[in-house]
């Protein structure tokens, strides 16, 4: 985005030009220079963008313990590299539901990309291509399930939430299959919003959501900003639960990943009630269990319903303040699961030992989200591409230094945890 289209933008959002030139003029002699790492585009989207749309971005829940602690956990994990082996050529790509992926880098759902930039989604998306790699759109894209299908030839998951009326995640749904949408990811950590208190200062202006368009409310107050709980409880069913996940597979034969999961006891099986029983990490089988092998369970009598991958996600944090920093709990539900089915996590990925760290502790990718809209608000699709491949650069390098010739070749045995250091100094 160059400092013409920045001044533009700020006309059409209605933000005081003035108020705002000073940091336009920073954020021009910023530009200039490429940044070398992803707090350098945190730091020129935080010029480039209106107060009130950066802080939507960068803020959490509440206090934002968790949003600190989500960057802060992967700094107390350290490396046991391997010296002497053959790093000549490093592969990076890896498989995610049989899609062949450059590196184990996805991009997650955020919301209202054309608040940063105004190509939006589509520019996401299209940088997603170039890398290739996966874009999850958001279920509050501001660009259109069509939009964003026709603009290039990415691989596109779909996020969903489930509202009351059941027929508006259907809608959604057939829409975008009818797309070419590869897989759906379920949110399911939110029944409530959580208290986000830099939007209710800031009385956060929501844009126009092109996917809702007719099926839930869109309007939008410039006098009394988003009413956040409002929006919430029209968007969002708090009665959504286990059984749901029955309803969902019935109506689409794309595969489903759950996102949100923190616990082993929901990455390992729930049963929702007594004569119905879901797990949670297999594709629609019939496969059979013992109900002795789960003595917490109320009964199990077939699963028949369940989901083809896990996200172990906090929501960025925007959620629960003081729910745990993901890559904390990652080989927890790591653990449970066993290896039947994929384990993705977000939170707090800015560097590529992060992906790293991820990665030898059970997932097999990551998905970033902040990061890429940092990106997008400072250099546009280009600003995209070089926050993904600035990550690919950087854990390349880290294979290399811990000796890793390929993905497969990372192991449990490459980090050490903090739990780890201390039980060594007893």
């Amino acid at each position: 985005m160059n400092y013409s289209d920045l001044c533009m933008q700020y006309v059409a959002s209605g933000i005081d030009l003035l108020e705002k030139l000073i940091n336009v003029h920073v954020c021009r002699f910023q530009m200039a220079a490429e940044p070398v790492n992803l707090n350098e585009f945190q730091e020129l989207a935080r010029l480039a963008l209106p107060k009130m749309y950066y802080d939507f971005y960068a803020g959490g829940a509440e206090d934002e313990h968790t949003l600190k602690e989500n960057v802060e956990a992967f700094h107390r994990i350290t490396f046991r590299p391997r010296i002497l082996v053959d790093v000549s050529r490093i592969d990076l790509s890896t498989t995610i539901l049989d899609y062949k992926i450059s590196a184990p880098i996805i991009i997650a759902p955020t919301a209202w990309h054309k608040l940063a930039n105004p190509e939006g989604e589509v520019a996401t998306a299209r940088a997603a291509a170039s890398c290739n790699t996966i874009m999850v759109l958001s279920f509050t894209s501001s660009s259109s399930i069509e939009d964003v299908a026709a603009s290039c030839n990415a691989v596109c998951f779909y996020q969903l939430y489930v509202s009351k009326k059941r027929d508006i995640a259907a809608t959604l749904v057939q829409r975008a299959e009818r797309n070419g949408f590869k897989a759906l990811v379920l949110t399911a950590d939110t029944p409530r919003l959580g208290r986000r208190e830099a939007d209710i200062k800031n009385k956060m202006i929501k844009p126009q959501l092109k996917n809702l368009e007719g099926l839930l409310s869109t309007k939008v107050s410039s006098d009394t900003g988003l009413n956040l709980e409002a929006d919430a409880r029209e968007a969002m069913d708090a009665s959504l639960s286990w059984k749901d996940l029955e309803w969902l597979r019935s109506i689409t034969n794309l595969p489903i990943l759950i996102k949100g999961i923190l616990t082993r006891e929901d990455g390992k099986i729930k049963a929702p009630s007594d004569d119905m029983s879901i797990a949670l990490f297999c594709f629609p089988c019939s496969l059979r269990l013992k109900e002795d092998s789960f003595p917490f369970i109320h009964s199990i009598k077939a699963v028949e319903v369940g989901v083809a991958g896990i996200i172990v996600s906090n929501h960025g944090a925007r959620q629960l303040d003081y729910s745990p920093a993901t890559i904390s709990v990652l080989e927890e539900v790591v653990h449970a699961v066993k290896g039947r089915v994929p384990i993705l996590m977000d939170g707090g990925v800015r560097r590529g030992t992060d992906v790293f760290k991820a990665l030898a502790l059970g997932a097999q990718a990551v998905l970033i989200g902040r990061p890429v809209v940092y990106g997008l608000a400072a250099k546009g699709e280009y600003g995209v591409r070089c926050v993904i491949e600035m990550l690919k650069d950087e854990f390349e390098l880290t294979m290399a230094l811990t000796g890793c010739p390929s993905v497969k070749h990372i192991t449990r045995n490459h980090v050490r945890t903090e739990h780890e250091r201390i039980h060594s100094m007893l």
